[in-house]
């Protein structure tokens, strides 16, 4: 008598490995499927874009003709704050939200390669929130400048300044999501991944000052220090006693932030059951 068991294949079926760019398309899919992801990408545009036009409207009253370009009324730090934070919560939820509605275990069945998968994401969001950044930073300059126009302040492009200004703000929203996916992967729940962006991205910053030369080190090392050292156009007074950041040095921040992060999300999800 044939038993169930002699007819059934004693070695498991496997398809061929997923590629790489299957693994972008799906998790392309899980983010455009999410209902909250374009609406909180619009509102957060409006709001950050809009800060831009009251800062500079609150700017605009004491200028009489032309004048430097001044990066805090096209990009202000309260409007970035809130971008940082958005999409730093944003960039964790693509991963915390798979853990808490446990489809973490069916893309790890489909997908054995742990690390690709998260290479994915990250890949993705960073696609993602760099087109984002680009939109709000540029809507920012282009707002600031159509309401300084009209008193003949404005500047182009090309002023000094400007376009370092510009870059760096569009680079904000990917580092800073890339940031939170890597923290959603390394601690895996919602609350907890929320609070430790914000203390690590916007309180923890400003508790370090630049008069002692550790602090001011540990400050520059911070994404927000580097951002507002690569908006602001004015050199540092060469009589300050304090320690300023250098314009190379808070790129590389902006670089070692999102790499050391992904980096460490990727060799943690392949040494950890889900």
């Amino acid at each position: 008598m044939t038993t169930l068991a002699s007819v059934l294949p004693t070695t498991p079926v496997t398809g061929p490995p997923a590629r790489f760019r299957d693994l972008l398309a799906s998790e392309w899919i899980k983010m455009r499927s999410l209902r909250s992801t374009p609406w909180t990408i619009a509102l957060t545009a409006l709001f950050v874009i809009g800060s831009s036009a009251v800062a500079t409207l609150a700017d605009e009253a004491a200028r009489s003709g032309p004048a430097d370009f001044l990066p805090y009324d096209a990009y202000p730090p309260a409007g970035y704050w809130t971008l940082i934070l958005v999409a730093s919560s944003m960039g964790a939820l693509t991963v915390v939200s798979e853990y808490s509605s446990g489809l973490i275990r069916t893309t790890t069945v489909a997908v054995p390669a742990r690390g690709s998968v998260v290479l994915a994401k990250a890949a993705v969001t960073a696609m993602l929130w760099l087109a984002v950044g680009a939109v709000i930073s540029t809507g920012s300059f282009l707002v600031s400048q159509a309401i300084l126009s009209g008193r003949h302040a404005g500047v182009p492009l090309t002023h000094p300044g400007v376009l370092r200004a510009l870059v760096a703000s569009a680079l904000l929203a990917p580092v800073c999501a890339l940031i939170g996916l890597s923290l959603g992967v390394l601690i895996r729940h919602s609350a907890a991944t929320m609070v430790t962006g914000v203390l690590t991205l916007l309180m923890l910053p400003p508790m370090f000052s630049e008069s002692e030369r550790w602090s001011a080190d540990m400050n520059h090392g911070m994404v927000s220090a580097a951002w507002k050292r690569l908006v602001q156009n004015w050199e540092p007074d060469p009589g300050s006693l304090g320690y300023t950041a250098t314009v190379p040095g808070s790129w590389t921040v902006y670089a070692l932030w999102p790499l050391i992060a992904v980096a460490l999300g990727v060799l943690v999800v392949r040494h950890r059951e889900v």
